[in-house]
């Protein structure tokens, strides 16, 4: 696993050992971050200086994917420690310690937001049903900000059952890698 593009390209990420955390594969961040670069209703000044909150963090890769092509920020929520001493790890390797913020914390439960974030990566355990909680309860906690796009990774569903995205969000994109399925949403109230 590795950052894919920017300032920070080819700088190889660890992972715990086990399968409790489920990276972000490079060609899933990949297609996520072409889609934000190209996209008509994104673009790379959707990225560039944007405040961004890495929900269910990991190893961090989206949140660093995304500092590495220009966010101005980062906030990491993650609860388990393997991941946790991984995502710290991570963050001293690419020397961005001073644009991060690391909370161990349930992004179903966040803390309160210091200022709202411009862009959201959410990657929960799939098939746990989290993404709708989580996002209800970022957006109560002030982590999104009106406009903001929402990028959410999630399993495969059974055939026949489409994934509606919660109140207040309105689809943008959905594309398939795999067994990984990419959700791009923005939030009510901006552009």
């Amino acid at each position: 696993m590795r950052i894919i593009a920017g300032t920070h390209r080819g700088r190889r990420l660890t992972a715990p050992a086990g399968q409790a955390t489920r990276p972000t594969a490079d060609r899933v961040r990949q297609a996520l971050f072409d889609m934000l670069w190209h996209a008509p209703w994104a673009g790379r000044e959707r990225i560039e200086g944007a405040r961004v909150v890495d929900a269910f963090a990991g190893t961090g890769a989206l949140g660093l994917e995304a500092l590495s092509r220009g966010a101005a920020a980062a906030s990491f929520l993650e609860t388990d420690r393997a991941a946790l001493a991984a995502l710290r790890a991570n963050i001293a390797a690419c020397r961005e310690e001073a644009r991060c913020r690391v909370l161990p914390a349930d992004a179903t439960k966040p803390p309160r937001a210091d200022a709202p974030c411009d862009l959201i990566f959410l990657d929960p355990p799939y098939r746990e049903g989290l993404m709708e909680a989580a996002l209800a309860a970022l957006r109560a906690a002030g982590w999104i900000a009106p406009g903001a796009l929402v990028c959410a990774e999630y399993g495969a569903l059974p055939p026949g059952s489409p994934l509606a995205p919660p109140p207040g969000f309105a689809p943008l994109a959905e594309r398939a890698h795999g067994p990984a399925h990419l959700l791009v949403l923005r939030a009510e109230g901006g552009g």
